[in-house]
C-alpha cells in the first residue's frame, strides 16, 4: 500500500512547519548526494529559510558550482513553483 498523497500548502502552524522543514530539509540533502553519486554530476543546493537561514548542500565547494553557473548562457530546464505545481497537477 502506497502513501497518502498530501496536500502542498502552507503550514500554519509554526512547530509543524520546523519539523517538517527539518525533515524534508534532510530528505532533500540525501537525494542531492544520491543523484551526485549515482550519476555523477555536481550539485549545489542552497535553501533560504523567511528567517534568513542558510543551509546548503553541496558536492563539491558552491564557489566552483558558481563559476560553472557563470560560464554557461541559459539552463537546458528551469522550473518554478507554478511550473511544478501544474505537472503536480
Amino acid at each position: 500500500m502506497g502513501r497518502k498523497k498530501i496536500e502542498i500548502k502552507f503550514i500554519n502552524d509554526e512547530k509543524n512547519r520546523l519539523v517538517t522543514f527539518a525533515k524534508r530539509k534532510s530528505g532533500l540533502f540525501k537525494k542531492a548526494y544520491e543523484l551526485s553519486v549515482l550519476c555523477e554530476c555536481e550539485i549545489a543546493l542552497l535553501v533560504f529559510t523567511r528567517s534568513n537561514r542558510l543551509y546548503q548542500y553541496a558536492s563539491v565547494t558552491v564557489e566552483h558550482a558558481l563559476q560553472r553557473l557563470k560560464k554557461h548562457h541559459r539552463a537546458n530546464e528551469f522550473l518554478s513553483n507554478s511550473d511544478m505545481e501544474r505537472v503536480s497537477d
